[in-house]
């Protein structure tokens, strides 16, 4: 416990890494996400819980840059963000899982990584391949490196997705629901794996719906619905406040 609220202190000095205003969009008369402020320190965990089709997926592609916004305001690091291509905000240090994971199906684990270290961080060819070496053996792929990604277990997509990420060496990383369709035990792996990359001091955005993988590692939460933002603050508070329990879990009172 004392480690935890020594952790949190640090967070809490610690300088403002993503900074949103009013983000917004829509898709014709579909607001998906409405007005949208939030905060980001440096080393939190922010988790975002919304039911389906309240806009969570969509905040995190205006992050990336997979959307445009309609309105609002971005800043990474204290700089704007104005329309980049994702391309171009990996390289500023913005990296993301997708909710189902892509990999390049017939090439290898290991050419899955060195692609994303050319591409996202620049890197040649050679400066590449000791860093996807590592990161196989920390995501626990080393075992893997050679076989086709197509063929790897849910799981080990998913580790390779995070390896993947991790490969364009990320300040802000996105996780869109990276514990999707896994196993309690399974869950649990990932959640370790986690909490390490956030110890190595990159912060997190966390979307999800497995509740207590999520609760496991997250500073603050963020509850969005219908694109508005209806909570944010401490797990236990947001999980406590009426309004999530209606909308989220749908227990009233």
């Amino acid at each position: 416990m004392g480690k935890l609220i020594e952790m949190r202190a640090e967070i809490a000095a610690s300088a403002v890494i993503l900074s949103a205003r009013g983000l917004s969009k829509s898709y014709g008369a579909l607001c998906v996400t409405d007005n949208v402020d939030f905060d980001l320190r440096e080393g939190e965990v922010l988790g975002v819980l919304a039911p389906n089709g309240a806009g969570k997926t969509t905040l995190f592609n205006l992050v990336s840059g997979d959307e445009r916004m309609d309105c609002g305001r971005l800043e990474f690091r204290g700089e704007p963000l104005q329309n980049e291509p994702p391309f171009a905000r990996a390289r500023r240090g913005i990296g993301r899982t997708y909710q189902g994971p892509r990999p390049y199906s017939t090439m290898s684990t290991f050419e899955n990584l060195r692609v994303a270290a050319m591409f996202s961080a620049g890197q040649k060819e050679n400066e590449a391949y000791e860093q996807c070496a590592a990161l196989l053996d920390y995501c626990d792929l080393g075992g893997r490196a050679n076989l086709a990604a197509g063929s790897l277990t849910l799981l080990d997509r998913k580790r390779l997705e995070l390896a993947r990420a991790l490969a364009g060496r990320p300040k802000l990383l996105l996780l869109d629901e990276i514990a999707g369709g896994l196993t309690e035990g399974e869950s649990g792996i990932l959640v370790q794996l986690i909490r390490q990359i956030r110890d190595r001091g990159v912060t997190i955005i966390w979307i999800e719906h497995v509740i207590h993988a999520i609760m496991a590692v997250a500073d603050r939460l963020l509850v969005l619905n219908f694109g508005q933002k209806i909570a944010e603050g401490s797990p236990s508070a947001v999980m406590a406040d009426k309004d999530v329990r209606r909308v989220y879990m749908g227990i009233e009172g």
